[in-house]
């Protein structure tokens, strides 16, 4: 079959692979209609989410139609379509039926304490071969695949096996209540629908920080206000809009990944090694005068942007991505303003079923962030496109029959 293979920092292929088999009982092959590429992807290309395994397939996003299922697989059947929520889970142990499932103490095959298990990740995650591929092995099927309504289309449903309930997730995490005045950082496909998630939750105003004129309009066309920080001090004007108190949460949709802006499959492998060293040469840089990260250079530029904007007593909700070395935060500030800081991967199985219903039913149509579809022959061009944040790039879903 063919799949899209890491073989390196900036280096990915469209190879031809073996196709998966049956491992175990609770397995099931899965025969992919619809992929994705997510900027998480990017960060397992660039480097700043290490411990990639050569050879691993990417990709953490599908729909598809199940071709066989384990022994002990009894709700589903080949010839059932499925969402492939991107995080894996038992849904035995105490954390899975506590609706932590990102935290299974069982879907993670290097044990309980190593946090968790998803598809085309880095060692530490399994690793488990992803879903940029026409077929996958998806371990735990019985407790992680979703039974598809019929009136769902891929396009609808491939955006609901991450990105969307990423988002929902982050607005839960920032504790989203009625009337608060919420702001994004971050208007990539999870800050759009974190923006969207915040108005479902009752927010009264969102505002979505980012620079890309194409995100920030596709952000105002569903009600947020949009603030470029290429053109104004994001804190300034949120301090502004809100008369001077800030917002009550904010969603940290952006992580690392500003760090590494033009590395990927677009960029040479010397060109990915030296964005790397300056991303750890800036890292151990502070700006003394004023004790802040340096500006547009710093891994945790939102974060320090998010606490400054956020009003006292207020809630940080973290879905971005950061390594597990990064160290940084702005810790004294957020506790002289008593925040709540509350972060973490999504948990995929506790919180789609409910998205996929208000889908199924029309209440909401998470279509508006589909942006790109591509079949899956023109993978790598879509990585660099994506990489290089072109206009019009912001979601790509992938046919791998295509």
């Amino acid at each position: 079959m063919k799949a899209v293979v890491f073989h390196g920092i900036g280096d990915i292929s469209l190879d031809n692979v073996p196709d998966p088999s049956i491992r175990h009982d609770q397995d099931a092959i899965v025969r992919l209609t619809a992929s994705a590429i997510c900027g998480t992807d990017l960060h397992m290309v660039r480097g700043t989410l290490p411990g990639m395994v050569p050879g691993t397939i990417l990709g953490h996003e599908g729909v598809g139609v199940i071709e066989q299922v384990g022994r002990g697989v009894r709700n589903l059947k080949p010839g059932d379509r499925v969402l492939i929520p991107s995080t894996i889970s038992c849904g035995c142990c105490s954390y899975c039926r506590q609706g932590y499932t990102a935290q299974c103490d069982s879907a993670n095959p290097n044990g309980a304490a190593a946090g968790t298990a998803f598809f085309g990740g880095p060692k530490s995650t399994g690793p488990i071969d992803g879903l940029q591929a026409e077929y996958a092995r998806t371990p735990l099927a019985n407790a992680s695949l979703i039974k598809l309504p019929e009136n769902i289309d891929d396009e609808r449903a491939i955006l609901m096996s991450d990105i969307f309930p990423t988002g929902f997730f982050g607005a839960q995490l920032a504790e989203v209540h009625e009337g608060d005045t919420v702001a994004v950082f971050g208007a990539g496909p999870v800050g759009q629908f974190a923006a969207a998630s915040a108005f479902m939750l009752g927010a009264g105003r969102v505002i979505v920080v980012d620079r890309l004129a194409d995100r920030l309009g596709m952000a105002s066309e569903q009600g947020a206000e949009a603030v470029n920080f290429d053109e104004e001090d994001p804190v300034a004007a949120i301090l502004a809009l809100t008369g001077g108190i800030g917002v009550d949460r904010v969603i940290d949709a952006v992580g690392v990944d500003a760090v590494h802006a033009q590395k990927g499959p677009a960029a040479s492998q010397e060109n990915v090694q030296q964005g790397e060293q300056e991303s750890r040469t800036v890292t151990a840089q502070r700006n003394e005068q004023n004790g802040n990260w340096i500006p547009g250079d710093a891994p945790t530029q939102a974060l320090d942007w998010g606490v400054a904007a956020l009003a006292k007593a207020g809630t940080l909700g973290v879905i971005g991505v950061y390594p597990p070395n990064d160290r940084f935060f702005p810790l004294g500030v957020a506790m002289n303003k008593n925040l709540t800081i509350r972060m973490g991967n999504c948990n995929h199985r506790a919180v789609t079923p409910q998205l996929v219903e208000r889908v199924r039913n029309g209440s909401f149509d998470p279509l508006r962030v589909l942006s790109t579809r591509e079949p899956m022959m023109h993978v790598i061009d879509a990585y660099k496109a994506f990489d290089r944040r072109q206009p019009g790039w912001i979601k790509v879903a992938l046919n791998p029959a295509a």
